[in-house]
């Protein structure tokens, strides 16, 4: 396998009696970068990430983490990264220093190493002001950034989140958002899962999407979206000839349907963005008065809906 991953899993396998929830998944993850596992509900997301995480045992396949490997009686492999699970791993009866000082000695932190890190780490997940305080007291953003920071503690080189951001408040949200960026930037591999495509495309640098416990698809955003074929949908609200304009517009190479309606001309063109100047000046030359444009190109919800045949909240 490849050491400059920190993350190698191929051909993973696991069944439970006659269901195969997870069949031949395979992927890596480099330094630095946030890799996205998206799939509906029961398609193998958390059977995976349980068999990376060393949490459950496999049929088949292997796992590397930083060059370790991965069985559920790993100790170097485990201590390489941090699993944020999608329920709270917190206590609620301790404040949020309580609660990072003992999961710092449960990683066999000396004392002070603890106490350094757990500072640290209220810095970093913004909790400092409220370190002092019970969990219990804590919004369910603060629950949820204290849970991530639990898993940063021994500076794992792979961070692995499992819905991170499930019924936390906006501002929360983006503060973990954020703070996902930074990690990566900082050079540690994240393994991301979400049920929020906005959250996949701002983050992922590379995105799966597995269903009926196969990795179906991966690629970078760019790669997956060209994978569905569709080109940009264009709406110029104008008046004028418009079924002229539209039957213009058609002969152009890069224009792959066009249609005048009441009130508006509908366009199906390949990289629209590039293309609107010609459009607009192509329009305009006919005399049709163009009121609005809208552009609509395809994104990660349009491709998950092509290979998967549902939304991914289905």
């Amino acid at each position: 396998m490849d050491g400059e991953n920190v993350l190698e899993c191929r051909g993973l396998r696991r069944g439970f009696g006659k269901l195969v929830a997870v069949d031949g998944v395979g992927f890596h993850i480099a330094p630095g970068e946030t890799y996205g596992l998206l799939g509906p509900n029961g398609a193998g997301k958390t059977t995976t990430i349980s068999m990376i995480v060393g949490l459950l045992e496999r049929d088949a396949g292997e796992v590397t983490v930083a060059g370790e490997p991965m069985t559920t009686h790993s100790v170097r492999a485990k201590g390489a990264l941090g699993y944020v699970p999608q329920d709270l791993a917190v206590y609620p009866d301790l404040s949020g220093r309580e609660n990072l000082m003992f999961f710092a000695r449960l990683y066999g932190m000396p004392t002070a190493r603890a106490r350094s890190r757990t500072d640290e780490v209220l810095d970093l997940t913004g909790l400092a002001d409220r370190a002092g305080d019970q969990v219990k007291q804590y919004s369910g953003g603060m629950k949820r950034r204290l849970n991530i920071g639990i898993g940063l503690l021994h500076q794992p080189k792979l961070l692995v989140l499992d819905e991170p951001t499930v019924g936390v408040d906006p501002q929360s949200r983006n503060a973990i958002l954020e703070g996902v960026e930074r990690l990566s930037g900082a050079g540690m591999a994240v393994l991301y899962t979400t049920h929020y495509m906005e959250e996949a495309e701002r983050l992922c640098d590379r995105i799966g999407i597995i269903d009926h416990g196969q990795l179906i698809a991966e690629g970078t955003r760019d790669e997956l979206v060209s994978l569905v074929g569709e080109g940009d949908q264009v709406r110029l609200a104008a008046t004028g000839d418009l079924a002229g304009a539209a039957q213009d517009l058609a002969g152009r190479p890069w224009v792959r349907q066009a249609r005048a309606l009441d009130g508006s001309i509908d366009l199906v063109v390949d990289n629209a963005r590039s293309e609107l100047p010609a459009i607009l000046t192509e329009v305009t030359a006919t005399g049709v008065l163009v009121r609005s444009v809208e552009v609509a190109e395809p994104d990660l919800e349009t491709v998950f809906l092509h290979l998967t045949g549902r939304a991914l909240r289905d």
